[in-house]
């Protein structure tokens, strides 16, 4: 299967641990347009000056690392809020069928596409050529400043545990460049697949963070509510997150994620569920869309959009015009579901402002809030912003302007996790007249 590609390394030279190292980073431009002096010790955010104001870091600068990001755009690291990384680069495997059922017109094949099809991939899992996969993914990852991922792992009788203890071993190997919350996902469901959920209940004991779930492909109503029932419930015992996969096929009628929501509520997991996909509230009458936001208040139900993935997609605008935490997604890197992904989440803001017509400059901005600090919220995770007491997680970027690193979403000329440097990528290009 992949290669490994180029591994991501610490450019810095320094380890992980080194608490006592310091970095500043002047002429720093953050998206409000304020030119900063950042100031970073132990990891942290210490001070973060505006340069107009004459302001200093405060930081001895003999016994400190600086960068000068001349003017350049400098953001929070980004986040994925939706990927399956056990299948990344598996569409060799897959084929173009599962595609074209997955992507085609309004996913009418979509459950056939991933019970028969695309599951046919899981009897040849092996981590021989997983591991390497998800190596190559994460690296991708770091290279583009992606540094917090929702992963989505099968587990089911056909791919056993070999994913998930293949991700889980390799998370091990990031850990202190990529965050990787593993979910432990039925994706064949818990009825028509029996004993799945027993492997899903062994995962999260292995070490698996969040409860998974995709009620829509059960059989029935009747057994989609049980499988929403026997996530929540287990999320609810676990103390940990639930997130499933909800209203991705085509059909309105499956309200798969007002189940989710409604459970969500009865097992006293308000603001830990998360809603990936759920793409055929798009076709909802708006009295039911209304109904829904009120229902996903309560619920404090987070949802993460794909659009780039099928033809039909979560409506993002009214749904962060109402307020409610969004975050996009990779989803998918050359599966049985997407033939493309780079693990670029700039890529897929740039993608999702064609889809979803967000152009202006404000829209822009919401772009890289989905990916960003809502995109974190979504997740969880706490303090993901340019700010003095934060983790100083970020990405200095080759522009100055957040409109072309839209456009031409490069790889960040450094990455820097925990104030460290972590990768960093500098192109040429030249015309020979």
């Amino acid at each position: 299967m992949g290669s490994t590609g180029n591994r991501a390394e610490d450019v810095s030279g320094r380890s992980a641990s080194d608490d006592a190292s310091t970095l500043i980073i002047d002429n720093a431009r953050l998206a409000d347009g304020r030119v900063v002096s950042i100031g970073i010790a132990h990891g942290r955010y210490r001070v973060v000056a505006d340069v107009s104001a004459g302001a200093t870091t405060g930081l001895d600068a003999t016994t400190t690392t600086r960068i000068d990001a001349g003017g350049r755009l400098v953001t929070e690291s980004f986040v994925n809020g939706h990927m399956h990384l056990d299948k990344v680069y598996t569409l060799p495997l897959a084929g173009d069928g599962a595609l074209h059922a997955y992507t085609a017109g309004t996913m009418g094949a979509a459950m056939r596409s991933i019970v028969e099809d695309a599951s046919a991939v899981k009897k040849h899992y092996d981590r021989g050529w997983i591991m390497p996969n998800v190596r190559r993914a994460l690296d991708e990852a770091v290279f583009n400043g992606v540094l917090h991922v929702q992963a989505f792992v099968d587990v089911d009788t056909t791919a056993g545990l070999e994913g998930m203890e293949s991700v889980l071993a390799v998370r091990e190997e990031y850990r202190g460049l990529v965050d990787v919350q593993v979910v432990a996902f039925p994706q064949d469901g818990v009825l028509r697949d029996p004993g799945a959920a027993e492997l899903c209940e062994q995962a999260m004991r292995l070490g698996a963070d969040v409860v998974g779930g995709i009620p829509w492909i059960e059989s029935t109503n009747t057994d989609a509510r049980a499988h929403v029932e026997w996530a929540c419930a287990l999320a609810q015992t676990a103390g940990t997150r639930v997130a499933m996969l909800v209203d991705d096929a085509g059909d309105p009628s499956l309200r798969t994620t007002e189940m989710l929501a409604e459970a969500m509520i009865r097992h006293s997991l308000q603001g830990r569920g998360v809603a990936c996909h759920a793409r055929a509230i798009g076709g909802y009458p708006m009295p039911s869309v209304i109904r829904l936001v009120e229902l996903a208040r309560t619920a404090r139900l987070a949802f993460v959009s794909d659009p780039h993935t099928g033809p039909l997609h979560l409506p993002v605008r009214q749904f962060l015009d109402d307020d409610l935490p969004v975050a996009l997604g990779q989803d998918d890197i050359e599966d049985a579901y997407y033939p493309f992904g780079r693990h670029n989440m700039l890529e897929v803001a740039f993608l999702a402002a064609h889809i979803l017509q967000f152009l202006s400059g404000d829209d822009q901005l919401r772009l890289l809030d989905l990916i960003t600090g809502r995109a974190a919220a979504v997740l969880g995770l706490r303090g993901h912003a340019i700010a003095e007491g934060n983790a100083a997680n970020l990405c200095i970027h080759h522009s100055e302007r957040l409109v072309d690193v839209l456009r031409e979403h490069t790889r960040p000329r450094w990455v820097i996790r925990d104030g460290r440097v972590v990768a960093e990528s500098e192109g040429h290009s030249r015309i020979h007249r």
